[in-house]
């Protein structure tokens, strides 16, 4: 077994118990296995190059030094993938930051899971839609007949 020693702020720790006392673990270490575990089981198996839409969610707080920054690099980095993004205050320091992108699983879930490493966001979540592309020429009403992509949502990754 490898030992791991991890830092949780007085909130954190207290929901953490809170869910000791729920479940039948008995202790921090089983609690944190279990929840890593369940985490680790969500993930989605896709190819790295499956289109999808992420819908990242996540709540901010403001007042972290240079998260600002940081969060606004992130996104013009994607550029190409972000297609709305949009943050909205909840109080004088935290805001609840929207993101939706159209990209592949690989870029996406790094997005992601770059985001919620950064100190100051909580609340992290990334909602993943996949998707196949097909282009496909053909006329709307009276107007010539021209290419562009249509998208399915698929059933899974």
């Amino acid at each position: 077994m490898i030992r791991t020693t991890i830092t949780l702020d007085d909130e954190l720790a207290a929901q953490l118990d809170a869910y000791i006392a729920r479940s039948p673990g008995g202790n921090r270490s089983e609690a944190i296995r279990d929840l890593i575990r369940r985490g680790l089981a969500v993930e989605p198996e896709a190819q790295p190059d499956q289109g999808c839409f992420g819908v990242v969610s996540c709540a901010v707080d403001q007042t972290m030094p240079g998260l600002a920054r940081r969060l606004r690099e992130g996104r013009q980095t994607r550029h190409d993938g972000m297609l709305f993004h949009t943050s909205i205050p909840i109080n004088h320091q935290e805001t609840i930051d929207i993101v939706v992108m159209k990209d592949n699983f690989a870029r996406v879930s790094d997005y992601a899971a770059r985001l919620f490493l950064e100190r100051g966001i909580r609340h992290g979540t990334a909602g993943l839609i996949p998707i196949d592309e097909h282009h496909e020429t053909h006329a709307h009403e009276d107007e010539e007949p021209h290419s562009h992509a249509h998208l399915r949502v698929r059933q899974g990754f």
